[in-house]
């Protein structure tokens, strides 16, 4: 390995040094390094990175924009070991993200989708998958922070769970006991059939290692035919992260419901998502009809006041 490639695993090599898992960006930077490589080039230009980022051309202008922000990082790592190598404008792509509606599962929904789980062989591979959708769903983890859980994480006895969220935080979920057993179930069931794997993740594989997320994903879109949910459109579908989408609407929709006070409660919410911006959790009160007619109705009674007779 030599030229850019090369300067590519040295700058990922630093930052994750400091800290950084970089994976989606990591990936970007030795893409571009390899892309630039092939070309022949011997130094970033901002014409060079805006040409690779901006591919393919159909993609969501967001998406081109994360790829140009992975290749910035890299770019000013290498300018200042030559200044040769440009550093792409932070403008020079706009930021356009526009949050897809999220496809809320009901109660029904869950259920049924557990119920698929059934039709999967082997036994070990029907008990990851059914145990995996009913812990995002009574958890409201994200996909990922369920299945890079190790063994360590899940203390059944205490009935705690350690995640690990974005931006290396890590956080404690209380486990309900029936969430216990259900865990506990699994564990019996995959050291019985993987005594002595290598591998320290909770949730296994039918060859003893991790689950792979995108297998997961896969898998999970089969799930979801079988059990009768169908996309309501081309970017709202059933997905793995819909069950934390669910997961947070139910839960405001319960407090609302209760006439609780949902903003004094929105911090709890947030930290139990792991969410670093508390903006990240209101934002599921506009992504439910049902939310937002319970907090424009809230609304209405505190402005609400009788009208004065003379």
């Amino acid at each position: 390995m030599n030229g850019l490639r090369q300067a590519a695993e040295d700058y990922l090599a630093l930052r994750r040094s400091l800290g950084f898992e970089l994976l989606t960006p990591g990936r970007q930077v030795r893409q571009f390094a390899a892309h630039l490589d092939n070309l022949g080039a011997a130094h970033v230009t901002a014409d060079l990175a805006v040409a690779w980022a901006t591919l393919p051309a159909g993609a969501a202008p967001y998406y081109h924009w994360l790829r140009l922000s992975a290749v910035r990082g890299f770019a000013g790592y290498l300018h200042g070991l030559d200044p040769a190598h440009q550093v792409p404008p932070a403008d020079l792509l706009p930021r356009q993200y526009h949050r897809s509606a999220p496809y809320l599962l009901s109660a029904g929904d869950i259920a049924a989708l557990i119920a698929a789980t059934a039709t999967l062989r082997p036994a070990l591979h029907a008990a990851t998958y059914r145990t995996l959708i009913g812990l995002l769903a009574v958890a409201g983890l994200r996909p990922r922070e369920a299945l890079t859980l190790n063994v360590s994480d899940v203390d059944l006895r205490a009935g705690v769970m350690v995640v690990h969220g974005k931006y290396g935080k890590a956080r404690e979920i209380l486990l309900h006991p029936s969430t216990v057993a259900e865990l506990a179930g699994y564990a019996r069931l995959r050291d019985l059939e993987f005594p002595a794997r290598d591998s320290t993740s909770f949730f296994t594989s039918v060859l003893g290692t991790p689950v792979n997320q995108r297998r997961f994903g896969y898998v999970f879109t089969r799930l979801a035919a079988r059990a009768g949910l169908r996309p309501l459109t081309p970017r709202c579908r059933p997905v793995p992260m819909s069950l934390r989408h669910s997961f947070a609407v139910a839960t405001l929709v319960s407090w609302y419901r209760d006439g609780a006070d949902v903003d004094a409660r929105m911090p709890l919410l947030s930290t139990w998502l792991g969410h670093v911006d508390p903006a990240d959790t209101f934002w599921y009160i506009s992504a439910s009809p049902e939310l937002m007619a319970q907090a424009a109705e809230r609304m209405a009674r505190l402005y609400d006041t009788p009208e004065e007779t003379s």
